[in-house]
């Protein structure tokens, strides 16, 4: 594609380079190679038009900035394309959008309160069963991490992608970019509450994702999501495909069974039942992989693909990553974000887990809820005591209203830690044999430091 002309942008250098051969764009000047595009992205820590000079260097045939280089530089290099722009970041996108029009493929767009990364990871896997799948990578889902996913379509034929949010308008401009041919949201809860003021508000940001569906695109929700639910019941322009537990569905799970480290289900799939294996455990994944039914089905995949996508599913690093560690001890790690939502699951699980002897909650700072804060914290707390937790450990300042909630419960074994180093020393001191400890707060707090403490 004519890089230049698609963003609208002016070739300082003249040079003959046939862009079209660029398939391979990169905003990090340190992982560019040869022949790549390297984009200067003006960040709230760095500025990526000051590594034009070492992109170059190592490679970069073209270069997408949007500050003027020095005139000694566009010498130097003028046998390479560097392109000035008024907006870096709004030129990825436009790129993008461009390179996605090209494909004429499923696209499912995937976003929610919590569960976007695994119920996207989950997809992908069953969606490889059939199609070559282009998957958002990590916590690739906003504004920059997004056009970079797809700006590496290349021979595949079905894409899942993450879109995430922290105000209005950002899923807006995502599926614009995006245009997905099917939208998944997982649910509405209250992650961000602190910015968007109500879980409706939350939903007409989700909703967002609708703005750029394709035409006769199909519309995917969990119905045991109150919002959700009540949304469905009077939306008139589209009929939505539902999955859920509790309320009447399209697939619906029955029979749910949860193990250490599994959780076994029935669904009818076109009138038969089959039963199906989810390698995690917890009912929130029973929710992910009924999602990816739905889609799966959506694509005329037959239910054995998609039941064995279901069972070869892996998770993404640091989200209910169950782990043995000496003395028999498991250790559930999920560290990757928090809100009262994705706790409320995590603790359920370590209810329902029937081989610990104890279950150890340790729950750090959720970020993000600005008035709510108080409130959730402690609907957090009230949580530990619903799901009979033995010790709850609380780290950050934000955490104690946690603390003091479970107090005020009936949970007589609660430490109050400032900080990691003294969580991990608490946990030193009263680890006993056959314990299961949950690590779950914000990725900010960094808890990687106390599984790597109970890994040693």
């Amino acid at each position: 594609m004519q890089i230049s002309k698609i963003c609208k942008g002016k070739n300082l250098t003249n040079s003959n380079i046939d862009e079209d051969l660029i398939d391979n764009y990169v905003v990090d000047s340190r992982q560019v190679t040869i022949n790549d595009c390297f984009i200067a992205i003006k960040g709230e820590n760095n500025n990526g038009n000051l590594y034009l000079e070492a992109a170059l260097e190592n490679g970069a045939s073209v270069c997408i900035v949007d500050e003027r280089p020095e005139e000694s530089l566009l010498k130097k290099y003028f046998n390479r394309s560097i392109i000035l722009v008024k907006n870096s970041v709004k030129a990825m996108q436009d790129l993008a959008k461009y390179k996605r029009s090209l494909y004429n493929i499923p696209v499912v767009a995937v976003t929610g309160s919590v569960g976007k990364t695994s119920t996207k990871d989950i997809i992908a896997s069953v969606l490889g069963q059939k199609f070559n799948v282009l998957k958002t990578e990590g916590n690739y889902n906003n504004h920059i991490g997004l056009p970079l996913t797809l700006l590496k379509l290349k021979d595949h034929t079905a894409v899942v992608i993450e879109m995430g949010m922290n105000h209005f308008g950002e899923i807006s401009t995502l599926t614009n970019i995006a245009k997905p041919t099917i939208a998944v949201i997982t649910n509405v809860g209250t992650a961000h509450i602190g910015n968007l003021g109500s879980r409706e508000n939350i939903l007409k940001a989700k909703l967002e994702i609708l703005e750029g569906l394709k035409e006769n695109g199909s519309i995917v929700i969990n119905n045991d999501n109150d919002l959700l639910h009540n949304w469905a019941q009077t939306v008139n322009n589209t009929v939505p495909i539902t999955f859920g537990i509790e309320n009447k569905s399209d697939y619906v799970a029955e029979n749910v069974l949860e193990k250490e480290n599994e959780t076994n289900y029935e669904v009818k799939i076109k009138s038969q039942e089959y039963n199906i294996t989810v390698p995690v455990a917890g009912k929130h994944f029973v929710y992910n992989s009924l999602c990816a039914i739905a889609v799966g089905m959506e694509l005329d995949m037959i239910p054995e693909e998609i039941i064995k996508g279901i069972a070869n599913f892996k998770l993404t690093e640091k989200r209910m990553d169950f782990k043995k560690i000496k003395n028999n001890v498991a250790v559930l790690a999920d560290y990757y974000n928090a809100s009262y939502d994705s706790i409320k699951s995590a603790l359920e699980v370590l209810k329902n887990n029937t081989h610990a002897k104890r279950k150890i909650a340790v729950l750090g700072d959720m970020l993000e809820l600005g008035d709510f804060s108080k409130e959730l914290h402690e609907k957090v707390g009230e949580e530990v005591f619903n799901n009979n937790i033995d010790v709850l450990i609380t780290v950050g300042v934000l955490a104690k209203d946690i603390a003091k909630k479970a107090r005020e419960k009936g949970i007589k074994d609660v430490f109050e830690c400032e900080n990691n180093k003294d969580a991990i020393e608490i946990l030193r001191r009263i680890i006993q044999e056959e314990d299961l400890i949950l690590l779950k707060a914000s990725n900010a707090m960094n808890f990687g430091e106390i599984m790597q403490a109970l890994e040693e």
